[in-house]
């Protein structure tokens, strides 16, 4: 049987999305976790149509090449990525941001004003392997900690991306997890940023991250992907006998 496309299950997020069980915030659907270029920009889309504190929403990151940090997102920062990052980050706007997939494996993405972004995805060996482990590993190892910290530690060599994290503190002092069950690797990409060709997907000299949410030094998609945020869930007080 063909192996399923990075379009088929962003598709099917759009109306099949499913939270993970539990009453802390929680997002579903998928994610180009970032995407570094040789001209010191770093781009990064998150789609999640489900979430468990708003509507769904789009959102692109954008790291200028002076070190600056913008959040672009088609929903407040309340009920978007700037809940957990905007300590981080410079700026947050609520813009539109669309996206559209050309092909099985090509998706266009572009914020008015600001981005046109275009990107081929493609599956390999090293990508292949992680989404069988991460098919049969069990429930109870995706709320280990312990495990996800493992999983990231050989998650980033394995793609040749740098370190890379699947929990820990996003920088607005929530914890999280993260739980991706299908990569693929960018194959090519282009970007105009500010009206500037971002020239080609190339490693920053040094390694970006948000607090523990380290952002990989390839372009990395992740889909049917998760993320849960622990230290959210209503505390429970037993009861006094």
């Amino acid at each position: 049987m063909k192996d399923k496309t990075p379009q088929h299950y962003a598709h099917r997020a759009e109306t099949a999305a499913t939270l993970p069980p539990g009453d802390a915030e929680r997002l579903a659907g998928y994610a180009l976790m970032g995407l570094p270029f040789s001209s010191g920009h770093y781009l990064a889309y998150r789609r999640f149509p489900r979430s468990s504190f708003g509507p769904g929403y789009r959102s692109v990151w954008l790291r200028r090449p002076g070190g600056s940090w913008s959040i672009y997102a088609d929903a407040p920062p309340e009920t978007s990525c700037a809940r957990f990052f905007g300590a981080a980050v410079d700026e947050t706007v609520l813009a539109p941001v669309s996206a559209r997939w050309t092909g099985p494996a090509r998706l266009e993405v572009s914020v008015p004003g600001v981005l046109d972004w275009q990107l081929d995805l493609a599956s390999t060996p090293a990508t292949k392997m992680l989404g069988a482990v991460a098919g049969a590993m069990p429930d109870a190892l995706w709320r280990s900690d312990a495990m996800l910290g493992a999983m990231g530690r050989v998650m980033g060599p394995v793609l040749r991306a740098g370190r890379m994290g699947l929990a820990g503190r996003v920088p607005n002092g929530q914890s999280f997890r993260a739980r991706p069950m299908r990569v693929w690797m960018v194959r090519a990409s282009v970007a105009t940023v500010d009206g500037v060709d971002a020239g080609i997907p190339q490693p920053l000299p040094v390694q970006e991250h948000l607090a523990d949410a380290w952002l990989p030094q390839r372009g990395v998609f992740v889909a049917d992907t998760s993320l849960v945020f622990p230290s959210t869930a209503p505390r429970r007080v037993a009861a006094v006998e």
